[in-house]
């Protein structure tokens, strides 16, 4: 089994049409493909990537992707589209996230930590408050991400230690401070209670630092809790639907993990019956979940 369920378009700031990331992915091989577009911000964030149409084209994207399921439903040489979506976790804005994620018929949700406040953690000319201020930072966002996994909103989290991307070095020396595994730990613990599946991205694989989202510690602790995983290239390029998957997975096993786990509704699983028999083991709950070996 093949699947690709985080990927972009050029809705926000990916670089292509939902199709012509389909295309991709059915060139890539794959099973299933998810596309999963960012969440609007509300109007105190901004994000200079995003085109300028965003997020009032947003419904575009919906229907473009649901246009290609309807094409695509009785394929079963080509991949299932699927809707997704990358939801901003907004503490302070719990009623636009709930409103929004009641507008669309999405087969699942990805919830992302991009900004700690209105701290946007991926810009590298905002680290420059010192140490201090960063570790706080550092806490803050596990803390984050533990009520987001206890939320009920989302299905996956993803790109685990995303906050690195800016700060690489001070990352890993804050992970290596008493007391700083303990806060990763209590949100690795609140995805494993609540259900939530934990991404494993390849797309640190193609920054500069070269290293999975997330890191070997986060891994560990992942391992330790029993943590459910899924792949994802979180691709916004043609050239990166699917990419890096084999090394991710080799990188989970050796962990210790075995298992893929896709998060679906059931029209999605039955809309694609033989290639989804092969799943290891079917979880029951508010949305079904099917593993597969990695």
């Amino acid at each position: 089994m093949l699947a690709d369920l985080h990927t972009h378009t050029s809705t926000s700031h990916g670089h292509h049409s939902a199709a012509g990331m389909y295309e991709a992915a059915a060139a890539a091989g794959l099973d299933l493909f998810g596309l999963s577009e960012h969440s609007p911000l509300p109007e105190e964030y901004a994000c200079k990537l995003y085109v300028p149409a965003f997020p009032g084209n947003f419904r575009d994207f919906v229907r473009d992707v649901q246009a290609l399921r309807q094409r695509e439903l009785e394929r079963e040489d080509r991949p299932l589209p699927l809707l997704g979506v990358e939801l901003d976790w907004l503490p302070g804005y719990p009623r636009h996230m709930g409103r929004f994620l009641s507008c669309w018929p999405f087969s699942y949700v990805i919830g992302s930590l991009h900004y700690v406040g209105l701290f946007p953690v991926a810009r590298p000319h905002t680290w420059t408050d010192g140490r201090e201020a960063a570790y706080a930072r550092y806490r803050e966002y596990y803390e984050e991400m533990a009520r987001m996994a206890a939320s009920g909103l989302v299905n996956v989290a993803s790109h685990p230690d995303f906050i690195k991307r800016a700060s690489y070095g001070l990352f890993h020396e804050w992970l290596r401070e008493k007391g700083s595994l303990d806060v990763v730990a209590r949100a690795v613990q609140a995805m494993t209670d609540n259900g939530v599946i934990m991404e494993v991205s390849s797309a640190g694989l193609r920054q500069p630092f070269a290293e999975p989202y997330p890191c070997p510690a986060i891994m560990g602790l992942a391992a330790d809790f029993g943590a459910d995983i899924r792949l994802a290239s979180d691709a916004h390029d043609r050239a990166d639907v699917g990419a890096g998957l084999a090394d991710v997975a080799r990188y989970a096993r050796s962990f210790g993990f075995r298992c893929d786990t896709l998060p679906l509704r059931p029209d999605d699983i039955a809309a694609r019956p033989a290639a989804l028999a092969q799943a290891l083991d079917y979880l029951d709950g508010p949305l079904p979940r099917l593993r597969f070996a990695l």
